[in-house]
Formats: structure tokens, sequence, C-alpha cells
């Protein structure tokens, strides 16, 4: 009983820090979500390449040639977008029930509320592995050749990491006291879907529609595609994702200060 209320009392970076470090247990929990969400089938995750593989086989010709633009040139930027939507909405979608899907653990023992984040955020960078490989077949297919600004995508990812971890916390805590703010987070994804281009070209915008690019998903979406495509990113993606980490993790370390000791009582 000592051990329990020592932990429920320990500092938020202590508390955030054991969840963290215990790699052993979130990315083990991770994979067996994974492994029991295909048992049984011929398969396996390998259904998750499959299914998108043909999204974007499908997609791809039929919205060239709506869009009147080359195959060869749209058929990248189609894949990529619609692998790292899938991802974006994936994890956004996950983080609403981060403590909600793990209420048997959390009611059972003392566990690092931050190790569910981790958990949530393991497990869509086992289905993103499984299907960005995708992109190889589709990029040799288009001829695309990269350069030195392929390399950007390593500190975009990195910064994606951390906006799904802060987002994770930020949302899971909200979601478990305010469960209707789930279903307002789904329908703002996919309203926001049309509002990236995933399915469309940027440029393709009118000059008064620009505004929509300063949408954050848009943002990362053009950080991590356009380095992938042979180009580089525009700065005004940098300056806007680096300002939405900053207010993310200013939101995040608030709410995380001050709750993360109420949501087992809110399970």
């Amino acid at each position: 009983m000592s051990q329990v209320h020592s932990n429920l009392h320990r500092s938020a970076l202590s508390d955030w820090w054991q969840g963290t470090r215990r790699t052993d247990i979130w990315w083990t929990l991770a994979w067996f979500d994974i492994v029991l969400r295909y048992r049984r089938s011929m398969l396996g995750p390998m259904w998750l390449t499959l299914s998108m593989g043909v999204m974007i086989g499908g997609m791809g010709p039929l919205y060239s040639s709506l869009f009147g633009t080359e195959l060869s040139r749209f058929f990248p930027h189609l894949a990529l977008g619609i692998i790292f939507w899938g991802f974006f909405s994936s994890i956004v979608t996950d983080a609403c029930n981060a403590f909600v899907g793990s209420s048997n653990y959390l009611k059972q023992g003392y566990f690092p509320i931050s190790l569910f984040v981790w958990r949530s955020l393991a497990r869509n960078l086992i289905q993103f592995a499984h299907q960005i490989v995708l992109y190889i077949p589709v990029a040799i297919w288009a001829g695309i050749s990269l350069s030195w600004s392929v390399l950007l995508v390593l500190p975009a990812f990195a910064i994606l990491i951390v906006n799904a971890h802060a987002l994770g916390l930020l949302l899971g805590l909200i979601c478990t006291r305010y469960r209707d703010v789930t279903q307002i987070v789904t329908s703002v994804m996919q309203m926001l879907m049309f509002l990236t281009p995933v399915f469309w070209l940027p440029e393709s915008l009118p000059g008064r529609a620009k505004y929509v690019l300063w949408n954050p998903f848009a943002q990362m979406l053009d950080l991590l595609r356009t380095p992938l495509m042979g180009g580089v990113a525009h700065i005004h993606s940098w300056i806007g994702i680096l300002f939405w980490t900053v207010l993310c993790l200013t939101l995040a370390i608030l709410l995380f200060s001050k709750y993360r000791r109420r949501v087992v009582y809110w399970l």
C-alpha cells in the first residue's frame, strides 16, 4: 500500500519517465495488440499492406484523370498522402482511447499513464511500417530520384513522434474525462482529410484558399512527403509545425501535471 501511495505522489516528470523508459512493456503490449487483431488470419498484419495497396492502386489512375495530372507525378504524391494520413488519423483517434482502452491495467495496479500513450503510438508505428513499404515500388515505377534533402525526413519524423506523444497525453486525458470528445475528434479528422493535400495537389489551390495549408497536418505532410519525392519542404511548414509543437507540448505538460492522478477515477 505504501508503494502505491508513493507512486501516486511522485512528480509528473518522474511519472512520465517511468512510463517512457519501460520500452519492454509498452512495445510488447503494442505487438500483442497487432497479433490479437489478426489472430487466426492467414496473412496476419500483411492485410494492412494489402488493403492499403489496393486503395492506392485503385485511386491513383482515377484521381490522376480527374485532376488532369500526369500519373507518374501524381501517383507517388497520392501514395504517400494516403499512407501518412492513415498514420496521422490512426494516431489521433487511438490517442482518444489510450487510457479508456487500458482501463483493466490502470484499475488493477499502478502504471505510469504515459506508458499507455507509448503503447498506442508503438502500435501505430508497427502498422505504419507495414504500409510505408508500398512506396518503394511506386517510387521505382515513377522514376523518383532522391537527393540529400531526403535526410530531412529524419528530423521531421522526430517532430512527429514528439507531437504524437504530447497529443496522446492531451487527448487521452480529455477524452477519458469527457467521452463525447472522442466523437468530435473523429468527425474533425474526417473533415481535415479533405482540407489536407492528401488527394489533391497544393499548387492547384487558388490564391485565396492557400490558408488551408496552415493546417498542421498539411504542414507535417509537406515535411514528410516532399523530401521523399526529391524536393524540399516549404520553410513555412517548418515554422508552423514548430509553433504547433511548442503549443501542444505546453498544453500536454499543464494537463498531465494537474490531472494525471485522476485518470483512474475517471475510468
